[in-house]
């Protein structure tokens, strides 16, 4: 996964994927969030449960640990590492939710220079990738030091052409029992482990140039070429 989503929906277009019945504490607002090229340290609509109500607040993508202020903040986390590597050791219990409309990748095709891809579900619905971070809870307010990361795993299918590592997807089903704070951390790591939604679920397709600029906005930047599906 490069590092490029959208996340454009609004706050209720992402609870109604989710299909939770918890009431929502909503720190965003109502309008559509209108980010069609989102790139680390943006802040994105971030999920999270606590106290049995469903939290929904703008955290910054990516994260790092006070004492690695040596390197850049990952965005990503590795699912076969995240939960015992010692990187990640305080916020494995954080679990978070990012629904997002779609990501891109870049592929090199031979031209002078790399091909941008879209990457969304078939029937278009949101993508409800499992994060983990630090973040706004009852009784702590922002901090400077909050943001969160997309736990990715390995490709599979078609899609491995594209990119050889994607986020984990999860079922609106899984998705809850991810955000619950009762899952055993065991379940958790299984379910990110072996249960995210299979390529079958996804399309993807060459889009114009104009994504490569983090400047540039709009649903102009999510239509295919010409040649393209």
């Amino acid at each position: 996964m490069c590092g490029r989503l959208s996340q454009y929906s609004g706050i209720h277009d992402f609870v109604a994927a989710l299909n939770m019945p918890n009431a929502l504490v909503n720190h965003i607002g109502d309008l559509p969030l209108e980010r069609y090229n989102a790139a680390p340290t943006t802040q994105l609509a971030l999920f999270h449960q606590e106290e049995g109500f469903l939290h929904a607040n703008m955290v910054r993508w990516g994260w790092r640990p006070h004492w690695a202020k040596d390197r850049a903040a990952p965005i990503n986390a590795r699912v076969e590492k995240v939960a015992h590597g010692p990187f990640f050791r305080a916020i494995w219990p954080h679990r978070a939710i990012v629904a997002i409309n779609n990501w891109f990748e870049w592929v090199d095709e031979g031209g002078p220079k790399k091909q941008p891809y879209l990457i969304r579900h078939r029937d278009r619905a949101p993508i409800l990738c499992a994060a983990i971070g630090q973040y706004p809870s009852v009784g702590r307010e922002p901090s400077e030091h909050d943001g969160f990361v997309i736990i990715t795993a390995d490709s599979a299918g078609g899609m491995v052409d594209i990119h050889d590592r994607r986020p984990v997807a999860l079922s609106s089903e899984l998705a809850r029992e991810w955000l619950n704070p009762a899952t055993p951390k065991e379940h958790a790591e299984e379910m990110v482990l072996h249960q995210g939604e299979v390529t079958d679920f996804f399309e993807w397709f060459r889009i114009e140039a104009a994504i490569g600029n983090v400047r540039n906005q709009g649903q102009n930047l999510i239509k295919p070429m010409s040649d393209s599906i």
